[in-house]
């Protein structure tokens, strides 16, 4: 089991010595507009995984896949060397979709955001079912009225001694 620093700065050393030798070394027509964005190594330093994008349609992403396929063996005899492990890592190619995920989480976005302003549309010109007010207010005429009509009741069942009637 490698040190997790180890495995980091070896992933990283692959993604750059790959870049270079993509850019300087190999000379397949077939390779498009690429980038290495990533680089991954597993623990026992043995497989290495590459991601890369193209810029381009499907046409040029297989076309660079198969040119980074036939350029296997040079970029893993040069990553090897560079590297000084006793085991050169395999290497592993995997077309990165980044820009794909971005574009479809930026849709998702934008159709969310029309949704909640049909919302908003929608509730500026809602109105109550009911009435505006829904709890019974009784006015303060009525409260006067009834409270003097109490008062009144109450003065009847009392007696001069402040007692209460039988």
């Amino acid at each position: 089991m490698s040190d997790p620093a180890k495995v980091r700065r070896h992933a990283e050393r692959v993604r750059e010595l790959v870049a270079s030798v993509v850019r300087s070394q190999i000379k397949d027509p077939r390779l498009g507009m690429i980038t290495i964005t990533d680089a991954r190594i597993t623990a026992d330093l043995r497989d290495a995984t590459v991601f890369y994008t193209v810029l381009g349609d499907a046409v040029a992403q297989a076309d660079t896949a198969a040119a980074l396929e036939s350029a296997k063996g040079l970029l893993r005899s040069t990553v090897g060397k560079a590297l000084g492990l006793r085991h050169s890592p395999t290497l592993t190619f995997v077309l990165d979709d980044v820009q794909d995920q971005v574009k479809h989480i930026d849709d998702l976005l934008a159709a969310a955001r029309n949704a909640d302003a049909e919302v908003q549309r929608l509730a500026a010109r809602a109105e109550y079912a009911g009435d505006a007010q829904p709890y019974r207010v009784e006015d303060e005429d009525e409260d006067d009225e009834t409270g003097a009509e109490a008062d009144v009741a109450a003065d009847a069942t009392e007696t001069p001694r402040g007692g209460a009637a039988r």
